[in-house]
């Protein structure tokens, strides 16, 4: 009996040195390293966006403020993704304590970034002589609310707001409209010639150093579908056209925090 259980705690001995010591390979087969829980969720969160939205670049991936998934941002545009890439949902999430709509805060802050890499020397500028607030919106020449905005630029610089222009003619490059924004930029007034323009007045072409490209490319890169678009200084959109009064209402719940 004692020669059986010496026997089989020998083997068993022999058995867990040969699992914790497996023969070593040779230097040039050395095993990859295992994904990370962490590396293994971002590469299912992006070939899930991948799989719905192909033809556009996720921008980011962070945790999403509730468990099992992702926040991601894909051109100014936050979605929610499930750590396995099994789910994902678009739509306002709110924090119910503090009446806060998370995702548009998210989507501000990406937004607030690219806008404030735009210095005013890229923007034709509408100063309101007390200014409350300053927004940015992109415009293009030929849109009718864009034109209705711009007829009524001197009653939103009363009421304290300074609009800024950045160009986003819809119909892109080489359009009649496209066109037109350069003409408006390579003129000695531009502000002059941009309130012609939205007049319906067809300006010569021109041609100088401008930057309604990049305009145009900051727009599709933020998230611009429609004109105009309107964005606050921490980069919330605000929305489309929206009288002197309506407007100072909304930048005021921004600045509030309610929105």
């Amino acid at each position: 009996m004692y020669r059986r259980l010496t026997l089989t705690l020998a083997m068993l001995a022999s058995l867990t040195a040969c699992a914790a010591e497996p023969p070593a390979k040779p230097a040039t087969a050395a095993a990859a390293p295992a994904a990370t829980p962490a590396a293994s969720s971002d590469a299912a969160v992006r070939a899930a966006v991948a799989k719905i939205l192909p033809t556009m670049a996720v921008s980011t991936v962070a945790p999403a403020p509730f468990p099992g998934f992702s926040e991601v941002a894909v051109q100014g545009r936050v979605f929610y993704v499930s750590n396995d890439g099994k789910f994902l949902m678009h739509g306002n999430l709110l924090d119910v304590a503090r009446n806060e709509n998370l995702t548009r805060v998210s989507e501000g802050v990406l937004r607030r970034d690219d806008l404030a890499k735009v210095g005013p020397d890229r923007r034709i500028i509408f100063a309101a002589a007390k200014p409350k607030f300053r927004v940015t919106v992109f415009t293009d020449v030929d849109c009718g609310f864009c034109r209705k905005l711009h007829e009524q630029i001197a009653d939103y610089n009363r009421a304290g707001i300074t609009v800024e222009y950045l160009f986003y003619p819809r119909s892109g490059p080489g359009s009649p409209s496209f066109e037109q924004a350069v003409a408006v930029w390579c003129s000695a007034d531009r502000r002059a010639a941009l309130t012609r323009a939205k007049a319906g007045a067809i300006l010569p072409p021109a041609s100088c150093e401008n930057p309604i490209a990049s305009d145009y490319a900051l727009g599709q890169r933020i998230g611009v579908d429609g004109t105009p678009a309107i964005y606050a200084e921490n980069g919330v959109q605000i929305g489309g056209y929206a009288p002197p009064d309506e407007l100072l209402v909304r930048l005021e719940e921004v600045k509030a925090g309610r929105f």
